[in-house]
């Protein structure tokens, strides 16, 4: 008996949304104006928004990455109703489940919540 991923392979539609997912994340923090500031890594549905310009390869890479900005990008991503990884360094993970408008409003919030994360104080 094949299974489900075995008769319905997902892996087209996971590329497409993560695709989605990522320019609507690249036209935020374009549109928000810190590409200097952070950087938006994906391969296939997992990515991640790191708080520095990159590149990154390993851990010692990532360090350089503004936790404090991440925590308060977090928050407000949490507020408007996206749960992400509470921690910097752990991955996004886009599902079938996830539909073009979820990933269309999770890209809105990535813009409103960059914007608070790199408000001046």
């Amino acid at each position: 008996m094949l299974g489900s991923i075995a008769r319905h392979p997902p892996y087209a539609e996971l590329e497409a949304k993560g695709a989605l997912l990522e320019a609507g994340v690249r036209r935020a923090i374009a549109g928000a104006g810190v590409a200097g500031w952070v950087s938006y890594e994906r391969i296939g549905s997992l990515s991640t928004l790191f708080f520095a310009p990159g590149p990154f390869s390993d851990f010692a890479s990532v360090r350089s990455c503004d936790t404090a900005a991440y925590s308060r990008f977090f928050h407000a991503m949490r507020q408007r109703g996206v749960f992400l990884p509470p921690a910097q360094f752990e991955a996004w993970f886009v599902s079938t489940a996830h539909s073009e408008q979820d990933l269309r409003r999770t890209a809105r919030a990535v813009g409103e919540s960059l914007a608070v994360a790199f408000a001046k104080k």
